[in-house]
Order: structure tokens, then sequence, then C-alpha cells
């Protein structure tokens, strides 16, 4: 194949791996909402996320925005700030929807379930550890949580989707790469820092930014704590968030540890690493919770029902009944 031999040679100098990390980390926060996005259409609720967490991050965002436009940095950082927002108040608006609609589905069954006659006999859900009655029950459960069926085919898709973005994200720079190389552009060496002036409002404005960012794990971890559960958000969408930090952090780093341009950078990287350990301590809690959540699936699990109408059962009210049923457990 003659045509690769003619492709340039990669050398891993610090300004192309500065250049290629930035670029990955790009591709990591431009699909890092969609995973969240799709979960909520897909399970038509919103539970299992923190609205505090959405309000905070969208908060830090337009703080990363100002303060990048203030400070001066580069345009791909001011872009993709502003594609951060964007992106917030898209999945705020979506939570807030797909809340509202489960409130009204919920008022719904309410009131059909107080003016049927047929339910005076109905039993309620016990939770009994050896009763093995759950016929009815268990494919309820499984359909408002299908991504959960099998954690190799869940490895098989999750593995498959962060190849493909960083594959993207490779091939975007590689194609950049080629084009300057033939152009006979040539990547000069870093002898010394980049050039920075310190703007006091946009330090001021990157640090409240990477304040908010650490602050909005918060709520999200204590839900997933209070609820034993996962289930509700993307596993990918911390993967991703945890990918892009990692690969920001790296191009950031690699161009230099000099103390002037680490002070001017610390804002943004106290943010990023902090918001990295916050997501970690999330994925944690996928591990620990996991077994919790696919024992709500399986047989002999404890909860039974020997007669409910599955029909009234909207994905929110079953997220309810999860919930309650979590806090018996408790």
């Amino acid at each position: 194949m003659t045509w690769m031999s003619d492709l340039p040679a990669i050398e891993l100098t610090r300004p192309i791996i500065s250049e290629l990390t930035g670029t990955l980390s790009i591709s990591c926060w431009i699909i890092v909402f969609i995973p969240q996005i799709y979960e909520i259409y897909k399970t038509k609720s919103t539970r299992g996320l923190s609205l505090h967490f959405l309000v905070l991050w969208l908060i830090g965002d337009i703080f990363n925005l100002l303060g990048s436009l203030i400070q001066g940095l580069l345009f791909t950082v001011i872009l993709l700030a502003a594609y951060y927002t964007l992106a917030d108040l898209v999945l705020i608006m979506q939570y807030l929807c797909y809340q509202q609609r489960e409130e009204q589905s919920n008022n719904i069954g309410i009131r059909n379930l107080s003016s049927n006659e047929d339910f005076a006999d109905m039993e309620p859900i016990l939770l009994s550890p050896t009763t093995s009655h759950i016929d009815e029950l268990e494919p309820l459960l499984s359909d408002f949580d299908p991504h959960r069926k099998n954690n190799k085919n869940n490895l098989i898709y999750n593995t498959s989707a962060v190849i493909t973005v960083l594959g993207a994200g490779f091939l975007s720079w590689y194609i950049s790469f080629i084009r300057e190389s033939r152009n006979g552009i040539e990547k000069e060496p870093i002898s010394q820092p980049p050039h920075l002036t310190v703007n006091i409002w946009g330090q001021i404005f990157g640090y409240i930014s990477a304040i908010l960012y650490l602050s909005s794990r918060i709520p999200q971890i204590h839900l997933n704590y209070k609820r034993k559960s996962c289930v509700g958000i993307s596993l990918l969408f911390f993967l991703f968030a945890c990918l892009g930090n990692i690969l920001f952090i790296i191009s950031l780093l690699v161009i230099s540890t000099d103390y002037q341009y680490l002070l001017i950078n610390l804002s943004w990287l106290l943010g990023s690493s902090g918001t990295l350990l916050m997501d970690l301590t999330i994925f944690i809690q996928f591990f620990i919770y996991d077994d919790h959540d696919s024992h709500l699936k399986k047989p002999n699990s404890g909860y039974s029902s020997t007669s409910i109408n599955t029909k009234l059962k909207t994905p929110s009210q079953v997220y309810d009944d999860i919930d309650d049923l979590d806090d018996s457990v408790v």
C-alpha cells in the first residue's frame, strides 16, 4: 500500500502530544451529555438523577465560559465552554419535562386506583425472603432497565463507545496533522512556556467555576447513597467526563510545568482534577450498588406480589416502588 507509506510519521513531541490529547478531550466532552440524554429518553424517567447536580454544573459552565473569555484562553476552550452551557440547558429542560410527565402520570394512576373497585382485593407488595411468587413482578422490573440485562453486553457496549469516540477524535486530529505536514507547517519545540497575562476577573470566575464543578457532584453522590442505587444515570456519562478531564489535564501539563503557567491555569486544573476524583467516587458507587440493582430483578430476591395490575404502572411508578422497597431494606 504505497499510499500508507506517503503518510507522515508522528513524532511525539510535547506540542503534538498536547494537541492530540486536547483533541481527544474535546471528543469526549462533545459526546458526554448524549448518553444521559438518551438514558432519560429511554426510561421516560428522571429518577436517579439529581437536579441540583445539573443546576450547579450549568452555573459552573457559565462561569467557565466567562472566565475563558476574560482570560483570553484558546478559541477551542471558549467554544467548548459555550457548547457545555447549551448542552446543560438541554439536559435540564429534558429533566423538567419528564419530571412533569411523571407527576401527571402518578396523579392519573392514583385517581384510577381510587376509582377502581377491583383493586379492593389487591394484595400489597410484600417483602419476604422466602417467597418465590415473583413471576408477575420480574418482567415488569426488567422492562424499565434493559441496559443491565447482561454485564458482558454492557462491557462490550461501553468499550465500543469509548473506542469509537477516541478513534473519531484521533482521526480528526490526524487529518489536520497530515494537512499541516503537507503544507510544510512544523510544530516549534517548546523552549519556554507561553506568555500569558493574569486577569484577576478571569481567575476569579475560573475558581468559582472550579468550586461549582466540585460541589455539583455532591448532590448526585448523596442521592446514589440514599437510594443505594445508580439506576437512572448513565455510566458512559461519567466515563466520558473522566476521560475528558484526564486528557485535558495532560494537554495542559505537557506544555509546561513553569510556575507562572501553572498559576494561570490552576483553577482549570483544580476543577478538572477535583471533579475527576468525584466522578471516580460515582464509579465506585456503580460497582458497589450493581449487585443491589441486579438483585431487584432476580428470582427469589424477596419482592413478591400475587396480584398486580401492571397496566397502571409507568416506568416512573416502578422507580417509586423500588425506592420504597429500598428504604424498607435499609
